[in-house]
């Protein structure tokens, strides 16, 4: 039997015509079964600073949460551990004695804590650049007492001056500001 160029047409057209209709029930079908919502949200990581979040299953962004000073939104678990750096550094050294971290051993294996966030400070003596710097090596020194018996250090960070506890006006206030906190986050 022979074909017809109008028989080619329309058995092509019924072809096409299928082909489109099959197509189109698949991705209808693709997109009934998986709508795309975004549901905006808030995720805390381990050190509990918030994130925004936003995912639909299956791409998703997430971006710090600020405050309008640019500083992250956190929520720190209480102060488990103050130490006064006059106890721990001699005075403008990061280096550790062999008793400062005997005790610090000793109090991150008897912490329990899930993981510490070491925070180091100075009072105003010298130049903020040079507080930065001193503070971070004293909760460097810290955290490295913390990670030599196993313990999990999730943030070690340096404010020099900027965060005094008292005021820098007496010996006693300058005292209390020449510290290392250590948050345990539970």
């Amino acid at each position: 039997m022979a074909t017809t160029p109008s028989h080619f047409a329309r058995t092509a057209f019924a072809g096409v015509l299928a082909l489109t209709m099959a197509a189109g029930s698949a991705v209808s079908a693709q997109q009934t079964s998986r709508p795309e919502i975004y549901e905006p949200t808030i995720w805390i990581d381990p050190d509990g600073c918030e994130h925004w979040a936003m995912d639909d299953g299956a791409e998703g962004f997430m971006s710090p949460h600020r405050r309008r000073d640019g500083s992250a939104v956190c929520h720190r678990s209480e102060i488990c551990g103050v130490f006064p750096t006059d106890q721990l550094f001699a005075t403008d050294r990061y280096a550790l004695s062999a008793q400062a971290r005997a005790t610090l051993a000793n109090f991150f294996q008897s912490a329990n804590a899930f993981g510490f966030l070491i925070y180091g400070h100075t009072d105003s003596r010298a130049s903020d650049e040079y507080n930065i710097r001193l503070s971070n090596n004293r909760a460097a020194s810290v955290a490295s007492v913390a990670q030599g018996i196993g313990a999990r250090v999730v943030d070690i960070k340096g404010f020099g001056e900027r965060m005094p506890r008292a005021t820098n006006d007496t010996a006693a206030g300058m005292q209390q500001n020449r510290r290392v906190e250590i948050y345990c986050i539970r």
